[in-house]
């Protein structure tokens, strides 16, 4: 059984997921809509991605007693200024999520709730390994800088990158 504080917190997460999922969800249609299929097309992933994080959660909630809350979403942007600029948002939230996931941690250790904290250890290395994809991104744009040739091949390598987490999600399932 869950208690109210942890399931506050976990209700709280579970709208951060939420509102990650959206997030990407309009950088992908943004980039969409400027020819960019290959960089669509990873960050729809990620927004499928960022949603299955969310329910995740929500069963987790329910399961232990709890009641999972599917948020009211805020509208996200609808424009960026540029692919980079997307990515450093990208690195910018990733980093705000890790915080969060590490309150949460925290405050399972101090209400002894050791299966939620076993449960989040799951999001603590997810969160890792999210981090580190944006600075690997965020490194491959800079090497290229503003050249058009050196974007191109890279919104290729992300539909290519997208293809193969798409593939081996499907495995998972």
């Amino acid at each position: 059984m869950l208690s109210k504080k942890i399931e506050k917190a976990l209700n709280e997460q579970i709208e951060l997921e939420g509102s990650s999922s959206q997030y990407y969800l309009a950088m992908a249609s943004w980039a969409e809509t400027q020819g960019m299929n290959g960089i669509a097309q990873f960050l729809f992933t990620h927004a499928d991605e960022e949603r299955l994080h969310m329910l995740k959660l929500i069963k987790f909630v329910n399961e232990r007693g709890g009641h999972g809350v599917v948020p009211t979403l805020k509208a996200p942007p609808k424009t960026f200024k540029s692919v980079q600029a997307i990515f450093e948002l990208v690195l910018e939230h990733e980093i705000l999520v890790s915080n969060e996931i590490n309150k949460l941690v925290e405050t399972c250790l101090k209400e002894r709730d050791y299966t939620t904290h076993n449960f989040l250890q799951w999001y603590v290395s997810e969160q890792i390994e999210e981090e580190a994809l944006a600075r690997r991104i965020l490194d491959k744009l800079k090497l290229i800088g503003g050249e058009k040739g050196g974007l191109y091949l890279f919104d290729r390598d992300l539909e290519t990158m997208a293809a193969a987490e798409s593939a081996a999600a499907d495995k998972q399932a």
